[in-house]
């Protein structure tokens, strides 16, 4: 059995995983439209129906809601483990950007940096890069 998280977006699906990719080396793995399904949904043609990407080896799904069905994003972060200082400073800054910051990226007593932020399009994250364990 595997889990995976399922993100709804207030229609800026493609935006959020072009962005995903460039910051994360994400890889989309498919995309389909509301164009592409069954009985296509006027005035979200273009919009993203379903879509997967690979964020390290983590898949994560994703679409846009019709607006009807969207509801904020509340209850759950997404966690990103990274391999430097460096890069947990990078990968804030890019997810902070345009975003809220909930709790500015810096040194705790787990990790030598962490961060809290809600991306431009409403998704929680936390960035960490933990000190080395004894």
């Amino acid at each position: 059995m595997k889990t995976n998280p399922y993100i709804f977006f207030d229609g800026d699906c493609r935006e959020a995983f072009a962005l995903y990719e460039k910051l994360l080396g994400a890889r989309v793995l498919s995309l389909m439209t509301y164009a592409d399904g069954p009985e296509p949904n006027p005035g979200m043609m273009d919009k993203v129906m379903h879509g997967r990407i690979d964020v390290g080896g983590t898949i994560i799904m994703a679409s846009d809601a019709p607006s009807d069905r969207y509801d904020k994003p509340a209850g759950f972060t997404l966690n990103v483990d990274t391999s430097s200082v460096a890069e947990a400073e990078r990968v804030f800054a890019g997810l902070s950007e345009g975003g809220t910051v909930r709790m500015p990226i810096g040194e705790t007593f787990w990790a030598e940096r962490f961060g809290m932020t809600v991306d431009r399009f409403g998704i929680p994250w936390m960035v960490n890069f933990e000190k080395p364990t004894e």
